[in-house]
């Protein structure tokens, strides 16, 4: 039997998953960089150090600039400029994955129910979702503040599972970076793990999820989702 056999429920990361926001995101921090009179990151760096949510993409960025670790005050300092430069740039120039729309219809009309549990603060996951008219896909959305802990800490698929009453066979996760893969060990739930997203220069393999994919319309394979579909 597949470990994909009893999914009933499916949570998928958003970042480098189904939208890739790494132009908004760098764009963002280069203007807080800039602000400070620092050198400035590629959209390249900010590729490898998205996925720990935003305080730890600035501290990241401002450890490259200034070449030392930095400490919590110039961490703290640069939030809320950061915060207000993603403001100005969400959704300016995120682009949505091929096939994200057409999986997520998919999998709505077989029945799944689905939710993001992303570790970006939920103040942007929502805008997001609904610029690219996603938010009907999805019951419930956890950001990164949305609970007392994010991804890697299993906390959030803990609390799908809990308000949907699944058991852990019954949910999977679906994301880019080793943090969903963690979340998803540590939850006992099964996860994919996706090539093409964020992931530190990683190989998404590496972490072990229970399916890798190269694109996701390859998701549809693994659920069986035309049997799906009849039967639930």
């Amino acid at each position: 039997m597949s470990v994909f056999s009893q999914i009933k429920a499916v949570a998928f990361d958003l970042d480098g998953t189904l939208i890739d926001s790494v132009p908004d995101l760098a764009a963002a921090t280069r203007a807080v960089l800039a602000e400070l009179n620092l050198p400035l990151c590629t959209d390249e760096m900010v590729r490898t150090w998205v996925g720990n949510g935003a305080q730890m993409l600035m501290r990241r960025a401002l450890s490259f600039a200034l070449e030392t670790a930095v400490s919590e005050e110039q961490l703290q300092a640069s939030m809320p400029r950061f915060m207000h430069f993603y403001k100005l740039n969400l959704q300016q120039h995120s682009v949505l994955y091929a096939d994200v729309a057409a999986v997520l219809a998919q999998l709505k009309q077989a029945g799944y129910k689905m939710a993001i549990v992303t570790n970006k603060p939920y103040e942007f996951t929502i805008p997001l979702l609904e610029s690219f008219e996603l938010s009907q896909y999805f019951e419930l959305v956890l950001g990164g503040d949305s609970l007392a802990k994010m991804k890697p800490d299993p906390l959030p698929l803990q609390h799908i599972l809990h308000e949907w009453q699944l058991a852990p066979e019954q949910l999977l996760m679906v994301g880019d970076s080793k943090n969903d893969i963690i979340a998803a060990k540590a939850a006992k739930v099964a996860s994919v793990g996706l090539t093409y997203g964020y992931n530190y220069g990683e190989d998404i393999g590496l972490s072990g999820p229970n399916a890798v994919c190269e694109q996701f319309s390859e998701i549809t394979a693994l659920l069986e989702l035309r049997d799906n579909a009849t039967e639930q």
